[in-house]
């Protein structure tokens, strides 16, 4: 099954809301440590329901591109906003539509690893970005977060699993200079005492506790020369 297939069967399901809700435990986080000033331009890649975008105009950017390579992920998230300035396309991340030098920052919040050529990626994020603009790149699903990898036998679109170290190099090769690289927390779910374990979802609370708490998600911030 490709991207399209499967992210066009969760957005008919409606899970792309379902997704905004999990994730913006942390990406309230990191959106809130990006740069943005008024006017500038951002995109959005694997935007889903186009809550990133509608959260940073509310600080002010000037235009709002989600890129979406599901049609009803797209579809969704132009019904969830009347905004002008947010405008959604359908594509994939290894030919970015966008201008060289066109953008002042890309945002990705947990689905870089769906790219089929990531470094390719890489590079397409560094020729759209203008100089002294920046990448936030956050995935939930990495090496040293070791309770995420079976994610990959619950979806049929090949993964990349990336540890730190590889996120970095790769954001050197594509010409990124890495600025920064963090674990955020999700403190926002719950996590039952120990004796409430083992749970449907978790053999262990040390697990739980590993998944949110000390991983959580991966941010790497890359800023273009």
């Amino acid at each position: 099954m490709s991207v399209r297939e499967e992210f066009d069967a969760w957005a008919t399901a409606g899970k792309d809301r379902g997704m905004e809700d999990r994730h913006w435990h942390t990406a309230k986080h990191v959106l809130a440590r990006m740069p943005v000033e008024a006017g500038e331009t951002v995109v959005d890649l694997g935007t889903g329901s186009g809550y990133a975008l509608r959260a940073l105009r509310e600080r002010g950017i000037g235009r709002g591109y989600g890129l979406d390579g599901a049609p009803e992920m797209a579809r969704n998230a132009r019904r969830y906003t009347d905004d002008p300035a947010i405008g959604f396309l359908v594509g994939d991340f290894d030919s970015l539509p966008f201008a060289e030098n066109s953008v002042d920052h890309v945002f990705s919040m947990e689905a870089f690893y769906y790219a089929a050529d990531p470094h390719n990626t890489l590079r397409e994020v560094r020729r759209i970005l203008r100089p002294g603009g920046t990448f936030y790149c956050a995935v939930n699903y990495f090496a040293e977060s070791e309770s995420t990898h079976a994610w990959q036998e619950n979806i049929s679109v090949e993964m990349t699993l990336w540890d730190r170290p590889t996120y970095r190099e790769a954001f050197r090769d594509a010409g990124l200079y890495v600025a920064e690289q963090d674990t955020v927390p999700d403190r926002e779910i719950e996590i039952p005492p120990a004796e409430a374990f083992p749970t449907d979802d978790w053999e262990s609370r040390e697990a739980m506790v590993d998944r949110y708490r000390t991983w959580g998600t991966l941010l790497t911030v890359g800023v273009a020369p």
